[in-house]
């Protein structure tokens, strides 16, 4: 599937002609079009510049740019400039500002200014998106819309009494009586019971801990609530230009926003990533993301946000080496990608961002960085012919934003250790080193297409979503600390892992959370151990054979480690999951997609007629590897097969027959 009319794949990045005098704004074009540049993104910072006074808009120079880019064959990912208000907005209506959990207003002067359950803050964007529907829908350069910009960026929740009425409304949908409220956040605890949903607000600063359950509600309602804003806008764009795709750049693996949702509400997925260049090991986590963008919509997704070299918000902002710029970019292709967009497109000469990178350097086109460019678009005008093929995987991880935001729950756990990203990058990572590819799936989605699936933790479990993994018929692992409590965050009667119980064959007698330090020594039946760190359980089988028990300490001789049928419960959190991971692969089937040496990543996609085998290597070395079969190199045009090598921060894309005709 396409996601826009543009073809081939997709290459560009933000541009900003307001920052820059409109005799540029020629050269800008002509560069893009040197560059093969063929989509650029517009206007998302330009509300105050579009509508300077309430009611009163200034298409003029926008106009002149997108017919600038269509004379020069370029499309317009074109925003609805709702990031962020105009300043003449904040003053009328100061109470458009978000306030946080302390009771601060916050003040204008950066980006994204504004209370998401404003009715005042919607209306105006809903009033601007119409304008710029009806102004540009049928603009030959228009190719896609782009609703705000990085939600929840830098406001993901406002405390205001706006607020605190519209959680009201939120909890009057979700509970219909107080009720129904009462005995979901089990308000007996600590004297808390509500009388009417009027005494209810925020989570806001309060003398001690706060009941989680409200808080799991504040994080759902703070999701939804910018949700909200997201379709207030996309209903007015679908009315007036209901042919245009509409969507909004993701921030990788977001804690704050349930991506299940919100990818539902879109017509196809963006992203922003930034994997810092200092880290060695950043392109396994990014990976991770790029798949979960995949595994959204289950088609081909774009990254909307990159930086081509340094970014300018870290603490040291370091420059991507040679060939990284080119790498990254392929490595969103070889994830799923059907684009590789920047930020940004010709470099800032002032605001926050001036010392951000650019495919277009401050030096021009005698920098190394503008050489990065020209090379990246001839490469992706190579690969064109992969736009609209899509990846294919046996494996896949639950992840669940509901169990997320209670396991990281600020007060009342075990403890505070238990991170879901690195618990799920514990299992991640030896699948991306052997080559496997990796879907993520929430745990009520259809799960018949894999052969393995692996939940690294589900705190938060339902009895639904214990009964769709109960009649999942392939290879199963179950991280521990899951099935603990229930939507409400209530315990599940007999404590865990609750319903899933009978499907695990075994019941938690205690939990072991194991103090910073603690490394807890793990056995496997063949005599070779491991470790666990932060977590461990009493586990009580009850049908469920111990594959590794501890070793020492005050758990000795306790299974760690339990099957039951096709189900393995891990019951610690192992520093290196490798030997599970190795027998459940087995178990299941499942083979790389390629024999691959220390630092090169595989990715496959299939098309029509062909399939693309993406060997990238992440190394400062030549690596070397043997192809299972010959397929000709899309970037060099070689053909190429059995033993090959792979320089430092290079790659081979490779066209292969079908798996079936080989």
């Amino acid at each position: 599937m396409r996601l826009t009319r543009v073809p081939g794949l997709l290459f560009g990045g933000d541009y900003n002609p307001e920052q820059w005098p409109e005799e540029v704004w020629a050269e800008d074009a002509k560069l893009m079009v040197e560059a093969g540049v063929n989509m650029a993104t517009v206007a998302v910072f330009s509300w105050s510049r579009l509508e300077p006074r309430p009611g009163e808009y200034d298409f003029g120079w926008l106009d002149r740019v997108l017919d600038l880019l269509h004379e020069h064959g370029i499309a317009a990912d074109l925003a609805t400039a709702t990031a962020t208000p105009p300043p003449w907005l904040v003053r009328e209506h100061p109470e458009t500002m978000p306030v946080d959990a302390h009771g601060t207003r916050l003040e204008f002067g950066s980006r994204q200014g504004y209370c998401p359950s404003s009715p005042i803050f919607r209306a105006a964007t809903v009033r601007l998106a119409r304008a710029m529907a009806e102004r540009y829908g049928n603009h030959p350069a228009l190719a896609m819309w782009h609703i705000g910009n990085e939600y929840a960026d830098h406001t993901l929740e406002c405390f205001c009494d706006e607020s605190a009425r519209h959680f009201r409304r939120w909890l009057t949908d979700r509970y219909a009586d107080i009720d129904g409220l009462n005995a979901a956040w089990g308000t007996s605890c600590w004297g808390q019971h509500y009388t009417d949903f009027g005494q209810i607000n925020p989570p806001r600063v309060a003398p001690g801990p706060i009941n989680p359950a409200q808080v799991l509600d504040w994080r759902r309602f703070c999701s939804d609530a910018l949700l909200e804003c997201f379709e207030a806008e996309k209903v007015v764009l679908r009315e007036v230009t209901p042919d245009i795709p509409v969507t909004t750049n993701f921030m990788s693996i977001l804690h704050g926003l349930d991506y299940w949702k919100w990818a539902a509400a879109e017509d196809f997925v963006s992203d922003d990533a930034y994997p810092d260049p200092a880290d060695p090991t950043s392109h396994t986590g990014i990976a991770l993301s790029y798949d979960l963008m995949r595994s959204l919509k289950r088609r081909p997704w774009l990254l909307l946000e990159q930086a081509p070299s340094a970014v300018s918000w870290r603490e040291v902002n370091v420059p991507k080496p040679p060939g990284k710029m080119r790498l990254d970019s392929l490595q969103a292709l070889a994830h799923g990608a059907d684009g590789v967009m920047f930020f940004q497109w010709r470099q800032a000469h002032y605001g926050p961002e001036k010392f951000h990178s650019a495919l277009l350097p401050h030096g021009g086109v005698q920098t190394r960085g503008w050489q990065d460019t020209l090379r990246l678009g001839g490469d992706l005008g190579k690969l064109a012919e992969i736009a609209g093929t899509h990846g294919r995987a046996d494996v896949a991880l639950v992840l669940d934003w509901d169990s997320w935001w209670g396991l990281e729950a600020p007060e009342s756990m075990p403890t505070k250790r238990l991170a879901l990203l690195r618990l799920m990058r514990t299992w991640y990572e030896p699948l991306h080193a052997l080559g496997i590819t990796v879907d993520l799936t929430p745990p009520d989605r259809d799960l018949s297409d894999y052969r393995l699936v692996i939940a690294p933790n589900l705190y938060l479990c339902t009895e639904e979503s214990a009964a769709n993994l109960s009649a999942y018929p392939g290879e199963l692992v179950v991280g521990s600390f899951s099935g603990v409590v229930d939507a409400a965050d209530r315990i599940h009667p007999g404590g865990a892992p609750g319903p899933l119980r009978e499907l695990l064959g075994l019941s938690v007698d205690e939990f072991w959370p194991l103090a910073d330090g603690v490394e807890q020594s793990v056995r496997y039946a063949d005599g070779t151990t491991g470790t666990a760190t932060r977590w461990a359980e009493w586990i009580r089988t009850e049908g469920a054979a111990g594959i590794a028990e501890y070793a020492d300490g005050d758990l000795a001789g306790q299974p760690a480690i339990t099957r039951l049928g096709r189900a393995t419960y891990v019951g610690c959190a192992l520093e290196d999951v490798t030997p599970v991971l190795t027998d459940a692969l087995t178990r299941a089937g499942v083979r790389p997609v390629a024999d691959l040496p220390p630092g090169v990543e595989a990715g496959l996609r299939t098309g029509p007629d062909a399939d693309y085998l993406f060997l990238l290597n992440h190394g400062t070395t030549t690596a070397a590897l043997t192809l299972r079969a010959p397929g000709t190199d899309l970037l060099t045009g070689r053909d190429l097969h059995g033993s090959i090598e792979i320089g430092p921060r290079d790659a081979v894309v490779l066209r292969t027959a079908h798996e079936g005709e080989k």
